[in-house]
């Protein structure tokens, strides 16, 4: 998820054409060595609070969204088995800023109004990560503005502020089944995987995949993740690779190991942004007030450690997985 005001570009977009052409069942790639280490399932009646947090603001995710995130079950609730984390349209208001950057002289008691309301759920401070298999099964809402996203930040900014201890974004996707003349479909059915890295911003870097997948206009769940080791990411759709990135293709400006910043622990985060610069600047443009409210259902959150090597997992790298 950008952290900035600017659109997120492409960088050496890639398609694996079996991506498209064939999708396996879902929960069926925990073998070669992955062990899961966490999960949820959302089986109870209530949000696990020991599992997930939320963040509750109205700035905005610095991408100019139009939404106040709130803590409010009318937002994100368990419903049959499900998360869900709906995007209302009405006037919402609450702090103007996140707590690091309330923390700043003059900012703490700021409020802002926003013409939305949504979730955003983060394992931050409850579980984090160095290294695994994560994967996310997920049905995406539709229309233009919309930008649901599953994506990582580090626990400890170990090497510094956005985007020097870098971010990881599983999957994001803008604007589903509106008008898109580039499509396959003839409607938005692009879904994107990212990395942000190098300096503090505007010296952030990015390096990001994106391609068609017109199974996203089906209405149905489908299964996002990221395999991610030592030195390499691999990011898949209902279990096939779309993308891959390896270890000379990122940088933080904090420190030459050339695994740096993806090299630490991070934690994961669920959310529904409407508007903001990605979505408004692609497609019909904007945001459109139609179709309120919108739903993100999330069946299940599983991440895998490697049993056999737990310090790098590189020996649970299979052939395919990069």
């Amino acid at each position: 998820m950008n952290m900035k005001k600017f659109a997120l570009l492409p960088l050496g977009a890639m398609l694996l054409a079996s991506c498209a052409a064939s999708a396996v069942e879902p929960g069926t790639t925990q073998d070669a060595g992955w062990e899961l280490a966490w999960s949820d399932e959302f089986d109870g009646s209530e949000i696990d609070r020991t599992k997930w947090d939320f963040d509750v603001d109205c700035w905005g995710g610095g991408n100019d969204e139009r939404q106040c995130y709130t803590d409010s079950p009318r937002n994100a609730a368990i419903e049959d088995g499900k998360l869900v984390i709906t995007a209302r349209k009405e006037r919402s208001e609450g702090l103007a800023f996140p707590p690091a950057i309330a923390a700043q002289p003059g900012n703490a008691q700021a409020t802002k109004v926003q013409p939305f309301s949504s979730a955003r759920l983060v394992t931050r401070g409850k579980a984090a990560w160095k290294y695994g298999k994560i994967e996310v099964r997920a049905k995406l809402p539709q229309g233009q503005g919309t930008w649901p996203a599953i994506w990582m930040l580090p626990e400890d900014n170990a090497y510094g502020g956005w985007a020097r201890s870098g971010e990881i974004d599983i999957l994001e996707a803008v604007n589903l089944g509106v008008p898109c003349e580039g499509c396959e479909s003839g409607r938005e059915d692009t879904i994107l995987g990212t990395l942000h890295f190098g300096g503090g911003w505007p010296d952030n870097k990015l390096a990001s995949t994106e391609i068609s997948y017109p199974p996203m206009l089906d209405g149905g769940f489908h299964t996002f993740g990221v395999i991610w080791a030592e030195g390499s990411f691999t990011w898949t759709v209902d279990g096939k690779p779309f993308a891959s990135r390896t270890a000379d293709e990122w940088f933080t400006t904090e420190s030459d190991d050339p695994n740096a910043p993806f090299d630490q622990r991070f934690h994961l985060i669920l959310n529904l942004a409407i508007g903001g610069g990605l979505a408004e600047r692609r497609g019909l443009g904007g945001v459109s007030d139609a179709g309120f409210p919108k739903r993100m259902e999330i069946d299940w959150v599983r991440v895998w450690q490697c049993s056999e090597d737990k310090a790098t997992g590189k020996a649970c790298i299979r052939d395919g997985d990069q």
